[in-house]
């Protein structure tokens, strides 16, 4: 059985998520489509990659994962199938591969997929889709495409690190309301040594000065800084919506300071 995931920016009070879906069907009717989202805001490659990147390793090998987020082709961002860690994504190269694959290797090629429709504006359902099925009737990444070694590139902002200082930023906000800092793990010990810290953002007064295991770990109404399951550092209330009581957003700078012993 075929796996396919949609990630897109469609929304749901449209016909384009139904289109693609049948298509798929139409062409693979044993193949189990999953939603991952279709609620990325319109054109943001940096969220779809956000979501997609933390959602995709729970998949089986060879899952198929159709971007649906800034697809129109070009000779910029021409439409490619790529390999990685034994799963397929198929979208525009407008630079989410870059921000979706830590490592190398992987296999890429550029569509040679004549469509069926006359239309350019939906190349998810009349390019990925075809594509896609493809791959899940055997055909290998040559088969359908011309070699392809150079990913477009965009970089995530990357925290800036100061003696005993991290200056980040918010990269996404959950539907609860929890916030999330490009700081992982590693980077927080490495540059902390154990030390004693303060978590400060917009609101004079609101820092948070110890990591806690889970957003339980307060009492409800109370703020909580933690590392979740998507390695990063999340910022969040027990019960209630950090991103609007702090009044952080998308892009707002976060602080972490390191004290001296």
């Amino acid at each position: 059985m075929t796996i396919i995931t949609l990630t897109s920016d469609w929304g749901s009070g449209n016909h384009y998520a139904g289109s693609v879906k049948g298509a798929l069907l139409k062409q693979m009717p044993e193949a189990k489509i999953i939603d991952i989202t279709h609620q990325i805001p319109c054109f943001d490659i940096m969220q779809a990659s956000f979501v997609l990147k933390n959602t995709f390793q729970n998949f089986p090998e060879n899952t198929i994962h159709l971007i649906g987020v800034q697809t129109e082709g070009g000779i910029d961002s021409p439409h490619i199938a790529v390999k990685y860690r034994k799963q397929y994504f198929i979208g525009a190269d407008n630079g989410i591969f870059s921000l979706l694959f830590d490592d190398n290797p992987f296999d890429a090629v550029e569509l040679d997929v004549i469509q069926d429709s006359d239309f350019f504006t939906f190349s998810t359902r009349d390019v990925f889709v075809k594509a896609a099925a493809m791959i899940a009737s055997g055909k290998t990444l040559q088969d359908i495409g011309q070699g392809y070694s150079s990913l477009n590139e965009r970089f995530m902002f990357k925290p800036v690190v100061y003696p005993g200082r991290i200056v980040a930023k918010v990269i996404f906000v959950d539907n609860y309301g929890n916030v999330f800092v490009n700081i992982d793990q590693e980077m927080f010990r490495e540059v902390g040594k154990g030390k004693d810290f303060l978590i400060s953002f917009r609101a004079p007064g609101d820092g948070i000065s110890r990591l806690h295991q889970s957003y339980s770990d307060v009492t409800p109404g109370e703020k909580v800084a933690l590392f979740g399951s998507t390695g990063f550092l999340e910022i969040a209330i027990n019960q209630g919506k950090a991103s609007s009581l702090l009044g952080l957003q998308m892009n707002d700078a976060i602080t972490v300071e390191f004290l001296n012993e």
